[in-house]
């Protein structure tokens, strides 16, 4: 038997059947002649023909899927001239916006290898991430302001699997990824979509409670953190199943464990410290602390990838404020599962986190009624990037601030209070 079936059998076909069903009935709730564009790593292709049969089952009107290709983007950093790190394919973001104007629903497969770019130019990366990021945003703005129906979901890539699990051989490797992915995701039961249905309750009492209270700031204090997040005005907690402006409820991250909202961009002040490893375009950057003045990151340091986070930083002007802040109950699932995934769809649901650069325009009251110059009026940041990292943990201890100055226990030693 060859490496390829090894590991294509190290993954529970029942499960991924059911993760592609949980991908269309659940994270999409595809329409019937809704068009579907997907992109994915070749690794993932089982994945992509499984989700591609459920999206017909479920009426779609045509399936288009996009490849990335480990081989492929590092013979790009290999041999590419030097001006090639500040081109993109534009074109090809141009044409996906429009299918999203026109009314296509987005699918990502996450699954690549973190660490892919580990040992390439750090400032060629930065180039080339900046260069995707410009000419990626005008797709990406009908995703962040939730016009249409989107979700992601993972698959275990080999190359991912070895990340993980370094001390494992590769097929058991990509068998403990795969029964990792199929637990966060909920497919590891009888019925994913009524396990989904009811986790989305729960997160919906919490996004409800949060809403009610109307606090105009989180505190948030522990080992190395005192920081006030200031709320953006009429801003909206959401968690789970959100409508998009399309009117299809849609669960757009598939694993998820978070209650989230826009931040003020001018009004956290403080200092805080990660509680996990970020890892960004091959890079892990750990140990982060940074201070806030006036909204903005004025001093930011890490142990470990410090060039890259600053480089980060510099994107543009909105990359050094906050656009969303995310509460998780550090008994989550994942949490418990102890596995460090090296992949914020999956960390970022191990505890509270904020992240830098773009905010969600549905965390806002009306949202969908609000011009990009109102969302800014209230608070709302504008960015390329939109990067979460993870300051929660059983250390902290987070206080709601109404406007009058009145303190509520949110979350006490990283559970809900």
């Amino acid at each position: 038997m060859n490496i390829q079936t090894e590991i294509k059998s190290a993954v529970d076909p029942i499960k991924l059947e059911k993760l592609a069903e949980v991908a269309v009935k659940v994270g999409l709730q595809l329409q019937a002649g809704q068009d579907l564009v997907i992109t994915a790593p070749i690794a993932a292709l089982p994945l992509v023909r499984l989700i591609t049969r459920h999206a017909y089952l479920a009426g779609a009107g045509l399936v288009t899927t996009f490849y990335a290709d480990e081989e492929a983007t590092l013979a790009r950093y290999a041999h590419a001239p030097d001006e090639s790190f500040d081109r993109a394919s534009g074109w090809l973001y141009e044409g996906m916006a429009k299918a999203y104007a026109d009314g296509a629903a987005r699918l990502a497969i996450a699954g690549d290898n973190p660490m892919l770019l580990a040992g390439q130019d750090p400032a060629k990366v930065a180039r080339a991430n900046k260069a995707n990021s410009t000419a990626y945003k005008p797709a990406l703005e009908k995703i962040s302001n939730f016009d249409i129906n989107w979700n992601i979901v993972s698959y275990p890539n080999p190359s991912w699997a070895k990340v993980v699990f370094p001390d494992l051989p590769e097929e058991e490797a990509v068998r403990k990824l795969a029964d990792a992915i199929f637990a966060a995701s909920r497919v590891d039961v009888a019925d994913p979509v009524a396990a989904w249905a009811e986790h989305n309750t729960n997160l919906r009492k919490r996004s409800s409670w949060l809403n009610g209270e109307r606090f105009a700031a989180l505190h948030f204090t522990g080992p190395g953190t005192d920081l006030t997040v200031g709320l953006a005005d009429g801003h909206e907690w959401h968690g789970g199943a959100s409508t998009a402006k399309n009117g299809v409820t849609c669960n757009p991250n598939i694993p998820t464990e978070e209650v989230f909202t826009t931040p003020h961009a001018l009004k956290v002040e403080g200092h805080v410290s990660s509680t996990k490893p970020l890892s960004h375009q091959g890079t892990l950057i750990d140990e982060i602390q940074v201070r806030f003045e006036g909204g903005r990151i004025v001093e930011a340091k890490a142990a470990k990838g410090e060039a890259v986070l600053n480089k980060v930083l510099d994107t543009d002007e909105g990359a050094r404020r906050l656009g969303e802040v995310a509460l998780v109950p550090h008994s989550s699932p994942i949490s418990k599962s102890g596995i460090l995934f090296y992949n914020t769809l999956f960390d970022e649901n191990a505890s509270c986190h904020i992240a830098l650069g773009q905010c969600y325009s549905k965390c806002f009251l009306d949202g969908a009624s609000l011009s990009q110059e109102q969302i800014a009026a209230q608070g709302g940041n504008s960015s390329l990037i939109h990067i979460d990292w993870m300051i929660g943990s059983d250390r902290i201890d987070i206080d709601g601030i109404k406007p009058d100055g009145t303190r509520v226990p949110v979350m006490r030693k990283g559970e809900w209070a």
